[in-house]
């Protein structure tokens, strides 16, 4: 059956190096010309993405569709390339960002605190280390209001505490170095899990699952508002002060989840919803994934992986979206999901299927997709694209941006 939502995958599968042959060499090196266009796609998409900027809102500060994550952008650019005028670019539009701060969220993509932390990195690698160093502290003054938090704030990635716990993660991970202590992420762990536990005694669910979260009262699944994107930062070494826990509280929780799991091997967007429609970064089993790859590093078990491999199959085959080619609903985002199967397995099959995906964000706007409300920024538009296919010319290095650490 096609997914009414998902555009006809027209790629043959991968069949063994022979079809690999014009993509990449069996060290997973890209070929010359294969990297060659995606550098000059990238170049194309850059000026129009610029020059369709010109009209964006000068008010949107955020990582999602707003300057910040453009900056990141430009940052991600430059680490990849080491050009230094993408450097400069990330500091205009980190600027523009820091002037419009909202003084409300608190995570890296829909609050002031990602601005600030992409400041800090920005200013870091420009060497000006005391305004690096402000941007830090004004990151870590919101610490106590996120671990006391009232019972309204949520806990998942884009308006809760691991959105927070992103930021310092990212900061650390930047910087290459512990700026941020780890007792800070350690303190906000330890809030989600008490806070994940106290909902599911409320709702009398300890029994199926020992933790349970929920956004606007729907207890969502996916990676953007859900269960598996709270488990995956939990199941990072290190990030829950007591391991104990992780294995007591966070392993039969994720269980719970991998239950929820529909025959065709994708994920509802929310517990007790049986449609099987949505096969987004957001929600469903591209997001999913990267979930079930921490469970099977963290405590082996081969099932995480199977269901992991599962979660390929579904995007393969539906992972082609009228949405578009941005992040949180689009093939770029969707062919994350092959880089990490890749940079576990080694499987030439998972980088294969990443490829295809970036020929066809390569072709971008040529396949009838629907035009995103904001159309050049990182998470909806072309922004997040262009980041996808600077991932691509450094395969076991790249991660899903403002999510994977």
């Amino acid at each position: 059956m096609q997914d009414q939502r998902a555009l006809h995958n027209p790629y043959t599968d991968y069949n063994g190096p022979e079809s690999t042959q014009d993509l990449f060499d069996a060290q997973g090196n890209l070929t010359a010309a294969f990297s060659a266009r995606i550098r000059g796609k990238i170049g194309e998409l850059l000026s129009v993405m610029e020059n369709g900027l010109r009209s964006a809102d000068p008010r949107d500060c955020t990582g999602y569709t707003g300057w910040a994550g453009i900056a990141l952008l430009y940052l991600h650019l430059h680490s990849v390339h080491g050009d230094p005028s993408f450097l400069h670019r990330a500091l205009d539009h980190v600027s523009q960002s820091l002037k419009c701060l909202t003084h409300s969220a608190l995570t890296f993509l829909c609050g002031d605190v990602g601005p600030l932390a992409v400041a800090a990195v920005v200013y870091h690698r420009l060497q000006r280390p005391q305004e690096s160093d402000e941007c830090i502290d004004r990151v870590l003054q919101l610490h106590g209001a996120v671990v006391k938090g009232s019972g309204r704030l949520p806990n998942e990635l884009l308006y809760g505490r691991v959105g927070y716990l992103y930021s310092l993660v990212f900061i650390n991970q930047q910087l290459q170095q512990e700026r941020v202590p780890l007792q800070y992420i350690q303190q906000v762990c330890d809030a989600v899990l008490a806070s994940g536990q106290s909902l599911a005694q409320r709702m009398r669910v300890e029994d199926r699952t020992p933790l349970m979260y929920e956004w606007y009262q729907e207890q969502y699944v996916g990676a953007a508002h859900g269960l598996s994107g709270i488990y995956y930062y939990l199941m990072q070494p290190g990030f829950v002060s007591d391991p104990h826990r992780v294995v007591a509280l966070v392993k039969p929780s994720v269980d719970f989840v991998c239950r929820l799991k529909f025959p065709t091997g994708n994920f509802p967007p929310c517990v007790g919803d049986d449609r099987d429609l949505l096969v987004h970064w957001c929600h469903g089993s591209p997001g999913v994934i990267y979930m079930l790859l921490q469970a099977y590093k963290m405590f082996g078990g081969p099932q995480y992986l199977q269901d992991a491999l599962r979660c390929g199959e579904v995007v393969w085959q539906r992972g082609l979206l009228k949405k578009g080619y941005g992040l949180c609903h689009g093939a770029a985002g969707n062919a994350y999901c092959f880089l990490s199967l890749y940079k576990l397995t080694q499987d030439p099959r998972h980088l294969y299927r990443a490829c295809t995906f970036a020929d066809w964000c390569m072709n971008y706007g040529k396949h009838g997709c629907r035009t995103p409300d904001t159309p050049f920024s990182l998470f909806e538009g072309m922004a997040g694209t262009i980041y996808f296919l600077s991932d691509m010319l450094q395969p076991m290095a790249a991660k899903f941006p403002a999510f994977e650490v």
